[in-house]
């Protein structure tokens, strides 16, 4: 990339806020009062939410929400398209100069630490997905678990395996994916950009409940998923798709749903596969969270109280950004 260009994209993304935590947290109701306290427009930091007609089991903000706060990048998609971290980064990039342009301040909210890593230090523009392997792989970490698949890449490509948590397990496939279709490690490809934002520039952070709180959140969301009509809902997508893209398809919930409508499970027993799968997520969304030396860590419980909390984040981010 130009290194004019790259330094513009830099300074743009320096002056975002970011809101993000696992699902369930509730990033979405504190989200519209952060964006007013900062007149912003929202842009979606959220893979599943790309995706048009797929709205129960993303949980994507209402519509009166929407029409409260601009919000970005959702609905973009169909469901059988396939979307890249690249593609997004590329959109968010076009989104947030739009918004700044006109003298708007720009705030991300939702989950994908893929998408918020991707926007603050850059990506590796690899080889396209080889969905064998990982289906291959997949099947092993069944067997074996993720601190097998760890020690694995630890042989082949040590530089990359020293940087991953073992739990990290879309980032080890990934590495292991470039080795197998390159046959080099994906640490000797990535390319350091010339300059990045340092971690005390960043303004983002993550909301984290107690465990068990989080857990009953999850529950009660996936309840009423099922209860509003997600079985239906997955059903219509397949009537006019035929199929979901790879993508699409690895939204928590929907998996399962189509499991389910292929003869796999009762309701009861796809709704507890369900909570299970979002509880393994949001474990994962923060054990990404906790190591990224960008974000900054907000205990919450019960019911938020937006107006202290806003002011606090707002007032702690003032105090992040350096004088220019």
């Amino acid at each position: 990339m130009n290194t004019d260009l790259r330094a513009q994209q830099i300074e743009m993304i320096r002056h975002c806020w970011f809101l993000t935590g696992a699902t369930a947290s509730g990033k979405s109701e504190l989200s519209l009062a952060l964006a007013r306290q900062l007149n912003a427009e929202i842009i979606s930091l959220d893979s599943m939410a790309i995706y048009r007609e797929m709205d129960l089991g993303t949980a994507k903000p209402s519509r009166i929400a929407r029409q409260s706060i601009p919000h970005h990048l959702i609905d973009i998609l169909a469901p059988h398209e396939s979307y890249s971290v690249s593609q997004y980064r590329e959109a968010a990039i076009e989104t947030i100069q739009d918004i700044q342009s006109r003298a708007k301040q720009v705030l991300f909210v939702g989950g994908t630490a893929l998408y918020l890593q991707a926007l603050l230090k850059g990506i590796f523009d690899g080889p396209p997905a080889d969905w064998a392997f990982r289906q291959a792989i997949d099947e092993e970490v069944q067997q074996v678990g993720h601190e097998r698949l760890h020690e694995r890449l630890k042989l082949v490509d040590p530089l990359s395996a020293d940087k991953l948590h073992p739990n990290d397990t879309k980032r080890i496939v990934r590495a292991l994916e470039v080795l197998h279709l390159t046959g080099k490690p994906i640490s000797h490809q990535q390319r350091e950009f010339e300059q990045s934002l340092r971690p005390e520039q960043c303004r983002v952070f993550w909301l984290h409940r107690p465990r068990p709180e989080l857990h009953q959140r999850i529950e009660q969301r996936v309840e009423a998923m099922f209860r509003d009509g997600l079985i239906s809902e997955v059903a219509g997508l397949l009537e006019r798709y035929g199929q979901l893209s790879h993508t699409a398809t690895q939204a928590v919930g929907y998996k399962e749903v189509i499991a389910h409508l292929q003869g796999q499970g009762t309701v009861a027993q796809t709704m507890e596969q369900v909570k299970i799968r979002t509880r393994r997520f949001a474990r994962a969304q923060e054990t990404w969270f906790r190591n990224m030396a960008e974000s900054r860590q907000l205990e919450i419980r019960g019911d938020i109280d937006n107006i202290p909390l806003t002011n606090s984040i707002v007032e702690a981010g003032q105090h992040l950004q350096p004088r220019d």
